[in-house]
This record gives C-alpha cells, structure tokens and sequence, in this order.
C-alpha cells in the first residue's frame, strides 16, 4: 500500500525576507539553546519525539556512528526550544559551502504544539541559518536559506514557513509506502482503541 505524498521545497533569498514570529509570553518560560557537544542519543531522542507522529523514517536506522559523524560536521548546528526546562522541539541547520544553508529538521513535540513556540524557535532558527549563510568561508555571492516540508507533516508546518516569509520555489507529488507512525518509541505511534 502506498499514499500520495506533496512535497514543497521554499526558500528566502535575502536575509529581509525573514517575518519573525512574536515570542511566545515571558510567563511561558521558553528560551532557545544550541546543542554545541554533539550527542547522537540527544538527537535521535529530538528526532524520534518531534518525528513520530508525523512518519520521519529516514533517520531511524542510522547506527550511532553516523550519528555521531554527521553532527560533527562543520555547519551542522542543533537548536533546542525549552518550556520551563523540558525540550520543546527543535531545528536542526546544515550549511553548504556555497553559502547555502538548510533547514533540515525543525519541529515540536506533539504536547508543545499551538503554543506559539513553533513561530518563535523556526524565526531563531532561520536568523541563525542567515548569520551562516552569510558568513559561511567560501560562499557564493548570493546566499540562501532553504526547507521542504510535505503533506505528511504537520498540518500547519507549510504555513508557517510561509508567515516567516519563505517562499515556494517548487512542487513535487509522489507516491510513499504507508507506514506505521513510529513516535518516539516502538509503539508509541499506534492509536489506541477507544477504552484503554
């Protein structure tokens, strides 16, 4: 079995693009912090809690070398949102020589998600992809920052890339295998029939 799957690729191409997000209330008690020691168990924690609901697979068999070998990297950079000292969510950048920056990952966890924190960490984020983009040793004149998302995440994950000023710049539908959502354990994605 397989289902129709929408991927859209956006981008800004000016640091004046980016729309930044009103931050979520001081009371809320979320600040933003960079993962500096690289750590594949924090990771691929971020990447299974923010994922699973939302069917990331990819990563999910990565060997804790890879892990490690890839956030190692010079300009790969994991930024974590914190609620009152409980992660959040988080985006996970990965610069390009050329002066191109990638939004790899970026996502909440699922009891995070509607509290303006999505807005807020995605604006920090991509301020932080231009401060790369821009600085990057090497890069080519024209700087840029990217993402795709698809009809398999979150519902409002397109918008909000676009209320952060990112613009669509191509389209692709294809078909993807169905697969259980994984959460953040084995399991964990099932829904459960109505009494338990």
């Amino acid at each position: 079995m397989s289902h129709s799957v929408t991927t859209w690729y956006l981008e800004q191409t000016a640091r004046e693009q980016l729309a930044p997000a009103q931050a979520p209330p001081a009371g809320q008690g979320v600040r933003i912090a960079r993962s500096e020691v690289p750590s594949p168990e924090f990771s691929r924690f971020l990447y299974t809690a923010v994922g699973g609901d939302v069917l990331w697979t990819d990563r999910l068999a990565w060997p804790y070398a890879r892990w490690a070998e890839y956030l190692g990297r010079p300009g790969v950079e994991t930024w974590v949102a914190y609620e009152r000292g409980t992660p959040a969510g988080f985006i996970e950048l990965e610069a390009h020589p050329e002066g191109v920056v990638e939004i790899a990952y970026f996502g909440l966890l699922p009891g995070f998600r509607g509290r303006r924190i999505g807005g807020h960490l995605l604006s920090y984020g991509t301020a932080r992809a231009w401060d790369l983009a821009e600085r990057w040793p090497q890069r080519a004149r024209t700087a840029r920052v990217w993402v795709h998302t698809c009809s398999d995440d979150g519902p409002h994950a397109k918008a909000n890339y676009e209320r952060r000023g990112f613009q669509l710049f191509d389209t692709k539908v294809g078909e993807e295998p169905e697969v259980p959502a994984p959460g953040p354990w084995p399991g964990a994605g099932r829904a459960l029939p109505a009494g338990e």
